[in-house]
């Protein structure tokens, strides 16, 4: 009885670190001449009025020994407590599947190389906004459609706070700083209430430009987009600019590209017209200057805002804005081999 007592310490008191000394404890121990067998073979010296009681310890001796064995190698990640399933080290690894960065995000990343080129650098902000910087500032007044909750989703807890609609929030931050010159792009996911489909989304991603210091001129602004438009798309593309308003730039334009697909021929994607608007743009109007702090007389700017799921549409030619988002494997292994 005692014998078995001094096993069960014995083996309590076993320092094992690894699987070199999981596999010793399991010989001295569990194997065919450990000190288990060995006790149990002693079952033959003990006297018959003795037997029952001593099986039954000898018994809790073996249970207690599988179960502490099994304990200590799942400690070390082995969890079949057999050192026939130890791993092998030497054997060849598993072939894992090769990931890819998400096709908004490939050409997301490429945007921003090519205005980092050209001396811009990336602001980023939140999310969750307040109402002067997603629209006050901007010279949006307060009966403006994007102020509607059907257009904006705005947070309950406060009224005043909603998801941005566009990033021209962070130019708002920046200006704010009052660090001029200032030459920056503000790539981010951004939110409207609108209803999905093939060509829109209630979340999409844009990246936004803005350069403010002296003499700047829309000349400035034509350039810096022509430039953007050849790096992205190749010098064939066709560009051309169309008036247009926006509260927070006067002069306001819109930049067209001739149509990738069909090469300006017409086809359904461009509506037949050869043309495909890609971004927003104009000089910064003096209001959203003064609202930031900038002297106006002394200071001009230039800003543009283009949807990052658009350019990608051209660049690969997708024409369902869904696939995007709806983590169809199938769709994203198409863009393993792109980086």
């Amino acid at each position: 009885m005692e014998r078995i007592a001094e096993i069960k310490s014995a083996m309590e008191s076993e320092s094992v670190t690894d699987f070199a000394s999981l596999e010793a404890f399991r010989i001295k121990y569990l194997g065919t001449k450990g000190l288990v067998k060995a006790v149990m073979g002693e079952m033959k010296n003990v006297p018959n009025d003795q037997k029952k009681e001593a099986g039954l310890l000898l018994n809790e001796l073996k249970i207690f020994a599988d179960a502490y064995f099994e304990k200590i190698g799942e400690g070390l990640g082995n969890d079949s407590g057999s050192s026939s399933d130890l791993q092998d080290l030497s054997l060849p690894g598993e072939n894992l599947p090769l990931g890819t960065r998400h096709p908004i995000s490939l050409i997301q990343q490429k945007i921003i190389r090519i205005f980092e080129k050209i001396g811009f650098s990336v602001a980023e902000g939140p999310e969750v906004e307040d109402d002067w910087h997603n629209f006050s500032a901007l010279n949006l007044p307060e009966d403006h459609p994007a102020r509607d909750m059907q257009d904006t989703f705005y947070i309950s807890k406060n009224p005043d706070w909603l998801l941005r609609t566009h990033t021209s929030s962070v130019q708002i931050r920046e200006m704010q700083k009052g660090k001029l010159p200032l030459r920056i792009i503000c790539p981010g996911r951004v939110y409207r209430n609108e209803t999905i489909s093939a060509r829109a989304h209630c979340f999409f991603h844009q990246v936004e430009g803005l350069y403010i210091a002296e003499n700047v001129s829309f000349a400035d602004l034509k350039q810096t987009l022509h430039y953007f438009v050849k790096e992205m798309f190749g010098d064939s593309v066709g560009v051309r600019l169309r008036p247009s308003y926006f509260p927070f730039t006067e002069p306001s334009a819109e930049m067209d590209i001739s149509c990738l697909i069909c090469k300006g021929s017409g086809c359904n994607v461009c509506k037949h017209s050869g043309w495909v608007e890609i971004l927003g743009c104009g000089m910064v109007h003096p209001k959203v200057l003064e609202n930031c702090g900038i002297d106006s007389n002394k200071y001009t700017g230039f800003a543009f805002g283009m949807g990052v799921e658009r350019i990608t549409m051209l660049t690969y030619q997708v024409k369902d804005l869904r696939l995007f988002s709806e983590n169809d494997v199938r769709f994203l292994n198409q863009f393993t081999s792109i980086q």
